[in-house]
């Protein structure tokens, strides 16, 4: 992790660009430091979040430490899942503007560290997703919090076949606020030491752009049953070329997944991003993650093979996520010097 004061502004470099700035628990632990450093500093006005190198901000979690971890080597996963929760939301809740730099790959726990952001930031070279189905994981990090309030079914679509999204699929979806060219980011960044901090194009949040190319009426049509049964028939009823592919998709994914997914993403609706992000605390589970999966599927054992059969489960039947053991994320977060929640902040 790279870490400085420029000017005005605090600003964090995730810095392992030869595993795409994977998130493993030191920089976890690094983030959350330099945010509670800078919360209480007079000279820091704002905090930036950006990554090194041009793949991308970040892939999300590594994966290594989390299979050696699955299989009782180092932390459990619960616990570092717990702490990248805590840091995600301090960076909701941090009192000073946080600003995050969303260029290239930004997947899974990358999303968390940054479509939390006060203004999050896009580039023609961006691809965000959440692509834990396909692992036989869930989509945490919150970002079912943002994704449920994606206009139409998009954030369903989203979620459950980890679509990636392009620059202005993500303004759309509600995951980030600008498009800035990849040319432009050093203007930006000088302006942020100059503590001037961008505007958005339009108001925050989900639907502030026109519907992209990539959000199609088939899309709403298709994801607005509450089981994964229902959409799979839908799907397969729909003579568009993209239902097809999105069914394919959905066929490769753990069946266990996609239902708790799409559980979670209904009950998302009704929830603040806190009790969101408590209700990613894994036990989420049944999701049967990598260690379990099967690797028949072909020769190479690239491929898992996941159960055959998906089983209808309504969000009222699906399994809760939140660890009890665990102390509430706002308790904790409200310890933190830079925890103070903002004036009407219900969520983001």
């Amino acid at each position: 992790m790279l870490r400085q004061v420029e000017g005005r502004l605090g600003h964090l470099t995730l810095n392992r660009p030869e595993r795409i700035n994977a998130l493993d628990l030191d920089t976890i632990a690094a983030v959350g430091v330099g945010l509670a450093d800078w919360a209480t500093d007079p000279a820091v006005e704002l905090v930036l979040i950006d990554g090194a190198g041009e793949r991308g901000l970040s892939a999300g979690g590594d994966l290594r430490a989390l299979y050696e971890a699955m299989a009782g080597q180092g932390l459990p996963p619960s616990e570092f899942w717990a702490r990248e929760y805590e840091v995600n939301a301090t960076i909701a809740h941090f009192a000073k503007p946080v600003v995050a730099i969303m260029d290239g790959i930004v997947f899974g726990g990358g999303v968390g560290i940054s479509a939390h952001a006060r203004v999050r930031v896009v580039t023609e070279r961006s691809l965000v997703a959440m692509p834990e189905t396909a692992i036989g994981l869930y989509p945490d990090v919150g970002a079912l919090y943002l994704l449920a309030r994606a206009p139409g079914e998009f954030g369903t679509h989203a979620a459950l076949t980890g679509a990636r999204l392009d620059a202005a699929q993500a303004i759309h979806a509600g995951l980030a606020d600008m498009m800035v060219p990849v040319a432009q980011l050093p203007g930006l960044v000088r302006s942020l030491q100059a503590g001037r901090l961008p505007e958005a194009a339009g108001p925050p949040g989900a639907g502030s752009s026109p519907a992209p190319i990539g959000h199609s009426d088939w899309i709403d049509a298709a994801y607005r049953f509450d089981t994964v049964p229902e959409i799979i028939a839908a799907l397969a009823a729909h003579s568009e070329p993209a239902a097809a592919q999105a069914l394919q998709t959905l066929r490769a994914m753990s069946p266990t997944s996609l239902a708790v997914t799409l559980a979670g993403i209904r009950r998302a609706r009704t929830l603040s991003l806190d009790e969101v992000l408590e209700q990613d605390i894994p036990t989420c589970a049944r999701a049967s993650g990598p260690r379990s999966s099967t690797r028949t599927a072909d020769p190479a054992g690239t491929r898992p093979s996941w159960p055959t059969s998906i089983r209808p489960t309504s969000p009222a039947s699906s399994p809760r996520c939140a660890d009890p053991r665990s102390e509430s994320l706002s308790r904790r977060v409200a310890r933190w010097p830079g925890g103070r929640v903002r004036p009407g902040w219900s969520g983001r």
